[in-house]
């Protein structure tokens, strides 16, 4: 089995015949090896861009990549597409995290006027997942970008090289030989030659604030007291605040009085529960009482 490392470039450009802006790639950038992920093969293409003529200056200053560069040396989208394929062959085709596969699946509904379905995305593997999760870092709402995964592998890379699709390809590359002896890639490459792959992909994940959604499990509501683990009695109504339920409950057994938060978030094949304690705050005695008391 081979893999190869994709990287694209892309200047955010608006389509007046769409009516919406689009991540016009510029640049594929690639490299291949075999199945112990040892470098065989390079791949680099520049795009001449069609709907925004001219890139970004933020885009030129990442990039380093001129007009005049794409102008010169730039094949159309089709053709950079048509080339890479042949390149990918029959490879396992792996990216930093799916935002190179959005790009792609955007260019190709631009172009196509279609579901934006890739032709040449058979199987597929997410570095930047199978690189946190080998390091016990894996956290959906913190991802660890190239750049900073590099650094805390110890792998060296020059700043000037970086977001040049190659370049980053090759640093994807870096990362993944720091634990394929341990870490084994099989478990992390995916079939991307069904709708289920795009569903799972495309699916915007988004928060509940309905208690009343049947995706909302009523037994969640309940909170034991952290103080004797026993569960504890809602004083008052839910209220909704920054995608979280809250309410406030006291304790039967020890007194013990507290705010329950929970949020429910729905993904493609579950309901992410997200539910915490927070401790009411001891109000301290009011020093003129204290003295009409005495």
């Amino acid at each position: 089995m081979s893999y190869v490392i994709l990287d694209l470039e892309w200047n955010s450009s608006y389509s007046k015949t769409a009516h919406r802006f689009v991540n016009e790639i510029i640049e594929f950038g690639a490299v291949k090896t075999d199945d112990a992920f040892q470098l065989i093969d390079t791949f680099s293409v520049l795009i001449t861009p069609k709907i925004g003529k001219k890139l970004t200056g933020r885009v030129k200053q990442l990039t380093k990549i001129t007009n005049e560069e794409l102008a010169e040396e730039g094949v159309s989208f089709f053709t950079a597409a048509e080339r890479f394929a042949e390149f990918l062959g029959e490879s396992v085709l792996m990216t930093w995290g799916t935002s190179d596969i959005h790009a792609l699946i955007d260019n190709y509904r631009y172009y196509n006027n279609d579901d934006g379905h890739i032709p040449f995305l058979k199987r597929y593997c997410d570095i930047q997942e199978y690189c946190e999760k080998a390091m016990n870092k894996f956290d959906e709402g913190s991802q660890i970008g190239l750049g900073v995964c590099a650094e805390m592998l110890g792998v060296s890379f020059s700043e000037e090289e970086q977001h040049r699709a190659e370049s980053d390809a090759a640093l994807s590359l870096k990362c993944i030989q720091k634990f394929v002896d341990t870490v084994p890639v099989d478990g992390f490459v995916q079939q991307a030659d069904c709708s289920e792959f795009y569903d799972r992909l495309l699916f915007k994940n988004y928060f509940i604030t309905d208690l009343h959604s049947p995706e909302v499990d009523k037994n969640q509501l309940r909170f034991r007291c952290d103080h004797c683990g026993n569960y504890a009695r809602r004083v008052k109504r839910w209220r909704l605040h920054n995608k979280n339920f809250t309410a406030d409950f006291v304790c039967k057994d020890c007194g013990n009085r507290f705010t329950g938060r929970i949020s429910f978030k729905q993904k493609y094949d579950e309901v992410k529960i997200n539910k915490r304690i927070v401790a009411k705050p001891v109000k301290e005695p009011d020093a003129k009482q204290e003295a009409k008391e005495q």
